[in-house]
């Protein structure tokens, strides 16, 4: 995920999503405390860009890792970038903040959000 001031929040959410097809970014004005979840009216709108809306304005390649819990890479986003972003999970047809699993990794999130979609697909054939 590379981050410039220039992009806007739906690319870097776009970057993410085509790594993890089960999961997306929402980005917010403030930061949630751990294992809390972050105000819907503080959701940030996807057409900013990111150097509208963050506090530290690094720029560079910031390298996700499969094996990075979710925790960490909310919490390393925040710190080298000021971006205050929140991982959501698919959960049949319903998005999921991540709050409760924070401490699984990024794979063990997607694979998850993945088995559910494939079982609610399963379960609407029959409809």
């Amino acid at each position: 995920m590379y981050i410039t001031d220039q992009k806007t929040l739906a690319e870097v959410k776009r970057e993410f999503n085509q790594k993890f097809p089960y999961l997306k970014l929402e980005f917010f004005a403030k930061p949630h405390d751990p294992g809390e979840p972050s105000l819907k009216q503080e959701l940030l709108d996807d057409h900013l860009t990111i150097g509208q809306v963050r506090s530290i304005h690094n720029e560079g390649d910031f390298k996700i890792n499969d094996d990075m819990t979710v925790r960490d890479f909310e919490r390393l986003v925040h710190e080298k970038y000021g971006l205050n972003v929140q991982v959501f999970r698919k959960s049949a047809n319903v998005w999921l903040q991540t709050t409760k699993t924070d401490g699984w990794t990024l794979a063990e999130q997607n694979r998850k959000g993945g088995a559910s979609m494939q079982h609610y697909a399963e379960m609407h054939e029959e409809d």
